[in-house]
């Protein structure tokens, strides 16, 4: 059974509801790794019974960089914001494209302002030898900005391709899966802190 950082149960964090997590897959790259990656991290956030897990791929988004608030531009935020703004917490699954995270990525992040704020935000990278370090720690200044707290620990995979078979199933689970039941014990725990605080005090900040 899941605990969390306090050792609680699962069973008694789940009298205040499950923690609705908004996965956001990062990456709109021909040819892209993510959805291998994204696959396997959904698994895990299903596996919890103190999770409802949702799915926002940046593939998926139709968003001109411009933010003009064009048709297209409000039909694709229609399948998108209502995940965010209805989300208690988040993981972001980022690539590392030339030591930053994508620019798919920060579009769709920068449309968006309040269904960010006073909300727990966890980092999933993969890449080469950094793992897409570089890119989750470009990632907590911009989310540090919106007022989100990321959580310290994340998941990394470093020359993530030759860390999956051909059928997407990781060649050793036991490290990533244990890094991910770390990250998702702490998001669960500022989910479920801040969401309470945000009924009790609506942020301000």
């Amino acid at each position: 059974m899941n605990t969390t950082l306090t050792g609680k149960s699962t069973a008694a964090l789940t009298e205040a509801g499950p923690l609705r997590v908004t996965l956001v897959v990062g990456s709109n790259r021909h040819g892209r790794f993510g959805p291998v990656v994204a696959d396997w991290l959904l698994g895990r956030l299903r596996d919890r019974d103190d999770i409802v897990a949702d799915v926002v791929d940046v593939a998926d988004a139709e968003l001109p960089t411009s933010f003009e608030p064009t048709p297209e531009a409000t039909a694709a935020l229609s399948g998108i914001t209502p995940k965010l703004a209805g989300a208690d917490a988040f993981v972001v699954l980022t690539p590392e494209y030339n030591h930053s995270f994508p620019a798919g990525l920060k579009n769709l992040v920068d449309w968006h302002y309040g269904e960010w704020r006073a909300k727990p935000v966890a980092l999933v990278s993969y890449g080469g030898l950094a793992g897409g370090l570089r890119a989750a720690e470009h990632l907590r200044q911009v989310f540090a900005e919106l007022h989100a707290v990321t959580v310290r620990d994340t998941v990394s995979f470093h020359n993530a391709g030759a860390s999956f078979d051909d059928e997407g199933a990781l060649r050793d689970p036991a490290g990533p899966d244990a890094a991910a039941k770390t990250m998702l014990d702490q998001l669960v725990w500022w989910g479920r802190a801040l969401r309470e605080a945000r009924q009790k005090w609506p942020y301000g900040g």
